[in-house]
């Protein structure tokens, strides 16, 4: 296995980013296709300067996020669809077949409009993916590992996959990540690492998507709580065993999404999956 970070988790601009990362010893970066570098309209001479950058201080390109909010899944926004769909053609071109999203909260109740719309959608980017040899990879949390994989197996696309992200399914599902592993294990195509735990269990629609359910927003910071790796309550041990276990070899992505010392957490966070995965 690979460790990668996302790099606007170092909160500081591109450049500086890429060299922080390399200087841990990481083997490759996640990055946001909404930024003010890596975005939709993006030229060949963009992309070889990123690719350049990054080449030259050894890292790649572990996926890219192309997260711009769940609106498109249950409104089927024409727009947003075809700048996902741009974003994976953009990912190709850097030299990754891994576009990272959350789609919302799959419903429970498949006979309903949302589930509907999120089914015509992924299946659309699913298909997209999958002629161009990519994976459009949805992040696992909002919904337990088995209910996302019945909505992925309704797709009927090899494009379709997953982001499996430990921490989400800890602090919002209540999943345990190394059953996940197993459950999802012909999806997994790229990880977070992420820790948390869980400080009031939630309606997941009321945090991620309420308004499409007719729900009134959560507050995010009553419900969940981030954590170092390590600090949280996901079960490292057995979640790194899950994983070799289904034989995955990619990569290990750490997100950190609060505290005050970014670039402190991301270097603990790289010595802790060290330990861990070896290397």
């Amino acid at each position: 296995m690979k460790i990668g970070v996302i790099l606007e988790s170092f909160r500081k601009k591109f450049a500086e980013a890429v060299k922080e990362a390399a200087a841990l010893g990481v083997n490759g970066v996640q990055m946001y296709a909404n930024s003010e570098t890596v975005h939709e309209k993006m030229t060949r001479e963009n992309v070889r300067e990123v690719k350049s950058m990054l080449e030259g201080e050894g890292l790649e390109v572990s996926a890219l996020c192309g997260d711009f909010g769940c609106a498109m899944y249950y409104t089927k926004d024409r727009a947003l669809i075809d700048r996902e769909k741009r974003i994976m053609e953009i990912a190709k071109e850097l030299g990754t077949d891994i576009v990272t999203t959350h789609i919302g909260v799959v419903p429970e109740e498949i006979n309903c409009p949302q589930y509907e719309s999120m089914h015509l959608v992924c299946r659309e980017l699913a298909e997209f993916a999958d002629s161009m040899g990519g994976h459009f990879a949805v992040e696992t949390g909002p919904e337990t590992a088995v209910r996302l994989k019945a909505f992925l197996d309704g797709l009927g696309s090899r494009g379709v996959a997953v982001n499996l992200d430990p921490a989400n399914l800890v602090m919002c599902a209540g999943d345990n990540p190394a059953e996940s592993v197993r459950v999802l294990k012909d999806y997994i195509v790229h990880t977070h690492a992420k820790d948390g735990i869980m400080l009031k269990k939630s309606d997941t629609r009321t945090l991620y998507a309420p308004s499409y359910f007719g729900l009134e927003q959560a507050d995010w910071g009553e419900h969940i709580k981030e954590m170092p790796l390590g600090e949280g309550g996901v079960p490292w041990n057995d979640y790194i065993a899950a994983l070799r276990e289904i034989g995955y070899d990619g990569y290990l992505t750490i997100e950190r999404e609060c505290g005050d010392t970014p670039s402190k957490d991301i270097a603990a966070a790289v010595s802790f999956l060290k330990k861990h995965i070896g290397g």
